[in-house]
């Protein structure tokens, strides 16, 4: 029997897909397994997330330096975690909780915990000689999230004049993951065909998405409804549409009143805001509306769930922060119907699957997500297969930290064989 236990553990700040620092955990056990975890970082990011921890030196990256992160890591992380088994996930991951001993992690910093949380999980994995995937989800792990593809960006995510974030393809009607990434990333290339032969910019946005200048956020729309069929599929059967608002990058005050500045529609209420959603659902082939207002607005949320739950999947993201106890609320108060998903919203993988398990049981979705800024680290694509969410956010066609993960879900799908589900419920 291989010996799991920690023998070393090293971080190094390297960066990520926007150009900024983030922390780079390596972990060694003693029977020599040898691994490495990046961690992500958001751009869109809700108050009440984990702290990610920055230098704040101005002369080094802009301030967001993450050295003091990386020492933390080295100098008080390792030295708790050195010579306990990467097989006991939880108790690594509270004994970090402890030693922070903050409610949102701001002492050693999410970036620092979670990348000793992550490679923890890898190397215990890679003892064993399993899979991640089968190692954090067991033998049921065998269903490939449909891959909800980000292929027009706006919002905090792009330069332009849309104002909700992002604009995904979803390809419920495909047979199989490989021909739902097919379906979705020829979309994608049809999208920039018809962008291109209209004198619009073919430029992506941080998560790999088309970022044009548009005359109205309903323009988005038609656009992918005219590129899923150029693409030669069919709106509403083949692939159907996803919608991050991300609404709290609009909202102007915390008593529900937003502001759609970048496009130019003005001021608008949350009614203002459902009412236009109520049209576009009826208008076009929407499967999920995620952040559809504010992460203050909650008895908007809960209207707009009241009104809409029973056409669309209603998600929360910056609401809920992947935090239980914020999620918990919004079961008792019916806020939505599902929540986004994110590994550094809440810090440690132990967390994170607690946050998975209070939805499933109470009869919730749940979306596994990636973050703006991203690395070539594929955990997010294991870890989406762990859950058995059914479907996964991790960016657009291009850029090669989003294909990273969609190739990873590609070679899990082929390793599974037979055995492979690919299912949205």
């Amino acid at each position: 029997m291989s010996n799991s236990m920690i023998k070393s553990v090293k971080a190094l700040e390297i960066l990520d897909s926007r150009g900024n620092p983030t922390v780079r955990v390596f972990m060694e056990l003693e029977d020599e397994t040898k691994v490495s975890a990046s961690v992500p970082s958001g751009a869109s990011t809700g108050e009440y997330e984990a702290v990610e921890l920055r230098d704040g030196n101005a002369e080094r990256y802009d301030g967001k330096g993450v050295l003091n992160a990386v020492a933390n890591v080295n100098d008080r992380i390792a030295p708790l975690v050195i010579g306990m088994d990467a097989r006991e996930q939880a108790k690594i991951d509270h004994a970090m909780i402890t030693l922070d001993g903050t409610e949102n992690k701001s002492n050693l910093g999410a970036n620092a915990i979670l990348g000793v949380s992550m490679a923890a999980a890898k190397a215990a994995a890679a003892s064993s000689g399993e899979e991640l995937f089968s190692y954090l989800g067991g033998t049921d792990a065998r269903r490939i999230p449909v891959p909800c593809m980000n292929i027009l960006n706006g919002g905090e995510h792009a330069d332009n004049s849309v104002d909700f974030q992002e604009f995904m393809a979803v390809p419920v009607g495909a047979p199989s993951f490989g021909e739902g990434l097919r379906y979705v990333a020829q979309t994608f290339h049809a999208l920039k065909k018809i962008l291109a032969s209209r004198g619009l910019t073919t430029s992506v946005g941080d998560e790999g998405g088309f970022a044009p200048d548009l005359g109205s956020n309903e323009e988005a729309m038609e656009l992918i409804i005219e590129a899923i069929k150029a693409a030669g599929f069919e709106p509403g059967k083949d692939i159907m549409i996803g919608i991050d608002s991300a609404a709290t990058s609009f909202c102007s005050d915390k008593q529900g009143n937003y502001d759609l500045k970048w496009s130019g529609a003005g001021h608008k209420s949350s009614d203002d805001l459902i009412t236009l959603a109520k049209e576009w659902i009826e208008k076009y082939p929407i499967i999920f509306w995620e952040d559809p207002l504010a992460e203050e607005d909650w008895e908007g949320f809960a209207k707009f769930t009241a009104e809409l739950g029973d056409k669309i999947e209603v998600i929360g993201d910056d609401i809920f922060v992947t935090n239980t106890k914020f999620i918990s609320r919004g079961i008792k108060e019916q806020t939505a119907n599902s929540s986004l998903i994110k590994l550094n919203q809440i810090g440690t993988v132990t967390e994170t699957i607690d946050a998975v398990r209070m939805c499933r049981d109470n009869g919730w979705r749940y979306l596994l997500s990636h973050r703006s800024g991203e690395t070539e680290d594929t955990f997010l694509a294991d870890f989406a297969v762990a859950m058995d969410g059914g479907h996964l956010k991790t960016g657009s066609a291009s850029r090669s930290e989003r294909l990273a993960k969609y190739n990873r879900l590609l070679e899990i799908e082929m390793l599974l064989e037979d055995e492979v589900l690919y299912s949205w419920k």
